[in-house]
């Protein structure tokens, strides 16, 4: 080591030194507690889990994007239940497939079959899941309700 490192050395544990001597670290949130941890075995993604913990991001996040797509058609029928109308439905199904077949057309990660949902059974199995349910869950459409016509005049304030 050279005398600039000695010097900087002496330079940080002078500083805190001086901060003890204040009581800077005392009541410190953790103090006295044992470091959490410190008898687990060593994990290299320690990390990254408590990341995900913190931040409460979902483990699904992290998996290939063929068993993401296996894994929203498993729990489709779960995430059609609360779509009101049927076109919703097909909307919702004809998404996921557009998902599916960009998937299929350039495979990543690992080989897993994945197909499109067929929109005609989803939305029997919808179908048969609101009449399970019963009246209470049903829910009216909205009626659509026209906007006024925008007049010319409206857009051309500038010309005045």
């Amino acid at each position: 080591m050279t005398a600039v490192t000695y010097g900087w050395e002496a330079a940080v544990e002078a500083q805190i030194r001086s901060a003890q001597e204040r009581g800077e670290f005392d009541n410190l949130p953790g103090a006295g507690r044992p470091i959490p941890g410190r008898d687990v075995p060593y994990d290299e993604g320690w990390w990254i889990r408590g990341f995900m913990e913190r931040e409460q991001i979902p483990s699904d996040l992290m998996l290939p994007t063929p068993l993401q797509l296996r894994r929203r058609i498993e729990q489709l029928p779960d995430e059609l239940r609360d779509l009101p109308t049927e076109e919703a439905v097909r909307s919702y199904v004809a998404v996921l497939n557009a998902e599916v077949v960009a998937w299929l057309r350039t495979p990543t990660g690992p080989r897993v079959v994945v197909r499109p949902v067929d929109v005609d059974e989803a939305v029997r199995r919808w179908r048969a899941d609101r009449q399970r349910a019963g009246p209470a869950t049903t829910v009216e459409p909205v009626p659509h309700v026209a906007r006024p016509a925008r007049t010319r005049r409206r857009w051309r304030w500038w010309r005045r």
